[in-house]
């Protein structure tokens, strides 16, 4: 729910799986976020991250490395690094 300013004022906003975009629940005790560092033309951490969510059901798969790969290949042509 928003207010009136537009911003976002719900308790609770459930994480979404990147790979496959369902909702991670509080149960989902394998569920992982990680946080890949953006580098600079010099090869050093500019700062900025971009985060990426996998549920357990992608991870009990074996998909989480790929779905990985394939996110951050995708991500990376958009910041252009």
């Amino acid at each position: 729910m928003q207010n009136e300013e537009g911003k976002t004022v719900d308790l609770y906003v459930p994480r979404k799986c990147s790979a496959t975009n369902r909702i991670i629940t509080a149960k989902d005790h394998a569920s992982v976020q990680i946080n890949i560092g953006h580098l600079d033309a010099n090869g050093l951490y500019d700062g900025h991250f971009t985060t990426f969510a996998l549920s357990g059901f992608v991870r009990a798969q074996g998909d989480a490395d790929s779905s990985l790969d394939r996110l951050w290949q995708k991500k990376k042509a958009e910041i252009k690094q």
